[in-house]
């Protein structure tokens, strides 16, 4: 957990190359206007940055300047109209990234200071930054980063902290951490020299402002954290280190000291009257991904409910806010891990609505896409086991081979968000549609040594976070979720009647390399089921044999978290299955000696009917061939 810092928006000193040498007089005027402006009398500073203008005519610098003023001066509240004025500016000139070179900020003009073009592309970045705008920020602030060699030491820590916080905001892990390395060494220093026990970043970096290199420490942690490199996290009282402690006990696996450490910072901040919204959001949302961790999955939806509460309070006044808390906000990756956690609790209908909220923003996420039609799943069947159980002639009406269920939820389009099956077949395509996509681009950039060279550093690899806001995801779990998506596709398929699309998902399943057990038994099912109902029963029977169930593994069905839990009852769900195929092929007798060995509770009800069907049916035939009376 890392508490959001403001990242400022910096305001350029007034040399242009193309303006000619600035004499004493504007050099007072111009040193006066940044001592207002330092001081927080921006009036003053817009009354002598006008009269510049008259002065020397307008140019680009000027506009910014002026710009950046009225933005501080309206309490940092206007970033759309600062924005406006940053994109009105002129291209060309905010371009010349080879005369860029950034003054301190913290420092007054000079004469001979040289032109600062960098500084408005870097403002514009900030901006997208606290939107959460994080890829817009990242390409914007791309031609800053590749040209730090021609900035000074204070300028190279402000863009590579501001790149920091986007390549961590993005799940670009491996990639903050080697920026993290090249940033150090045009610094002068490395990780290990600033993250020692007894350093002090204002020692290890004097040239820059003490919060940026505190800030920079902060940041150079973090990404050794979540890269699990091996790290003394500092307890030092405050919130933003004593939050990185915990975060790190959470990836060692102690979750049990990870809460203590969070328990640690709320009573801290009580005590010391650090009481705000944002820090409450923070601790609640990572109290409850413990809890989620350790499947206590109704405390961590507790937990989540108040994070989103407090959460609120933020986004309530988020028009009058300022820019920095804008990126506060976290709404969307809490209600994502409110809606893993109602999927846990088997409340689909509360999980649908809590990943609507997080679609709009990632929509680009197969693995969002695949949550929520299996809330739509769930839904449907917790509908159906309810009509089963109290509708009126459910009974009567029950067709012998599960699946063969009419679909009769409302007719109306699937593209509008309800939890209906339709809308799971909409979910599922887009899911498979990005997953094979990711999978592609895994396949590529694992078999290369340098990164893509679109990439924002040439230097660093490639990481695969194709799932934000959930972490980078490795091949295995794209292959797995890849499963998990053709037999969810095949299943909602057979629902909705589309056989054909079924049956080609189960095939793509059984395909799959390194096939979990509980899909391979799905797959075949599936298939079998998909050509029973294209009346293609002689190549439906070979995947309801009996034969294969006996390879899987004893141990999965016993200990993972399915609806068979044992061997025999995934044997007895293929020779019931089996049965039908039999019955509808008109081999009775044979079908009812496979039912007599059908005797586990799992299957018990479907056995019964289908004997009492078979059973009636051999009846009316036999009734059929008596002669009628004369």
């Amino acid at each position: 957990m890392e508490t959001p810092e403001e990242t400022p928006v910096t305001p350029e000193i007034p040399n242009s190359p193309e303006k000619p040498k600035i004499n004493s007089q504007d050099y007072r005027l111009i040193s006066k206007a940044n001592d207002d402006f330092e001081s927080g009398n921006y009036d003053a500073c817009l009354e002598i940055l006008e009269q510049l203008e008259l002065l020397r005519g307008s140019d680009s610098k000027l506009l910014h300047n002026r710009a950046v003023a009225k933005f501080y001066k309206a309490q940092c509240r206007n970033h759309d109209e600062l924005l406006k004025s940053l994109e009105e500016l002129d291209d060309k000139t905010l371009n010349r990234c080879d005369l860029a070179v950034l003054p301190q900020m913290t420092s007054s003009p000079t004469p001979d200071s040289g032109p600062s073009t960098m500084i408005p592309i870097y403002n514009k970045a900030v901006i997208f930054y606290h939107r959460h705008m994080f890829e817009t920020a990242l390409l914007t602030l791309k031609p800053l980063v590749q040209k730090l060699d021609n900035c000074d030491e204070c300028s190279i820590a402000l863009i590579g902290v501001l790149m920091l916080r986007l390549l961590l905001a993005t799940n670009r892990l491996r990639k903050a951490y080697d920026f993290l390395e090249i940033l150090l060494q045009k610094l002068g220093t490395s990780t290990l020299t600033l993250t020692a026990e007894d350093s002090n970043p204002q020692e290890v970096l004097p040239g820059i402002d003490d919060n940026l290199a505190r800030c920079l420490k902060l940041l150079c942690m973090l990404s050794m954290v979540v890269n699990r490199k091996v790290v003394l996290v500092p307890e030092d009282g405050t919130t933003e280190f004593s939050a990185l402690k915990a975060h790190q006990y959470y990836i060692m696996k102690d979750f049990q000291m990870a809460a203590k450490q969070l328990k640690k910072i709320n009573v801290d901040s009580y005590r010391g009257g650090l009481y705000n919204h944002e820090l409450n959001t923070l601790i609640a949302n990572n109290m409850g991904i413990i809890h989620l961790r350790v499947r206590h999955y109704a405390i961590a939806a507790k937990f989540f409910q108040n994070a989103i509460i407090f959460d609120k309070h933020i986004a309530a006044n988020l028009r009058q806010a300022e820019l920095h808390q804008m990126s506060s906000v976290r709404s969307c990756e809490i209600l994502y891990n409110l809606g893993i956690a109602m999927l846990h609790l088997r409340r689909p209908k509360e999980a649908f609505q809590s990943f609507l909220v997080p679609l709009k923003t990632y929509h680009n996420n197969p693995r969002l896409w695949l949550r929520i039609a299996e809330a739509c799943i769930m839904e449907h069947e917790l509908r159906r086991a309810t009509e089963e159980k109290y509708g009126p002639s459910s009974s009567q009406k029950r067709v012998l081979f599960s699946n063969r269920i009419p679909y009769t939820e409302s007719s109306q389009s699937a593209a509008v968000p309800e939890p209906t099956m339709p809308f799971a077949a909409l979910s599922l395509r887009n899911a498979l549609f990005l997953t094979r996509a990711y999978s592609h681009q895994v396949n590529v950039t694992t078999g290369s040594d340098e990164g893509n060279e679109e990439e924002t550093c040439k230097s660093i690899p490639t990481d695969n976070n194709f799932c934000n806001p959930s972490g980078p995801v490795t091949k295995e779990s794209l292959d797995i979720m890849l499963s998990a998506i053709y037999a969810a596709y095949s299943y909602v398929s057979l629902r909705l009647g589309d056989y054909v699309t079924a049956l080609e998902m189960a095939q793509e399943l059984l395909k799959t390399d390194k096939i979990s057990d509980a899909h391979k038994l799905l797959a075949h099912m599936y298939a079998g089921e998909a050509l029973i109902m294209m009346d293609k029963l002689a190549e439906a029977r070979p995947h309801f044999e009996p034969t294969f169930v006996s390879t899987l593994n004893t141990f999965d069905f016993e200990t993972k978290d399915w609806h068979l839990k044992s061997l025999d009852a995934a044997q007895n769900v293929v020779r019931y299955n089996l049965a039908v195929a039999l019955n509808l092929k008109g081999d009775f007798e044979v079908a009812k000696s496979l039912l007599n060995t059908c005797t586990h509770p799992i299957v018990a009800s479907k056995v019964f009917a289908l004997k009492v069907h078979i059973e009636k049916t051999q009846a009316a035939a036999a009734a059929s061939l008596v002669a009628p009376r004369i």
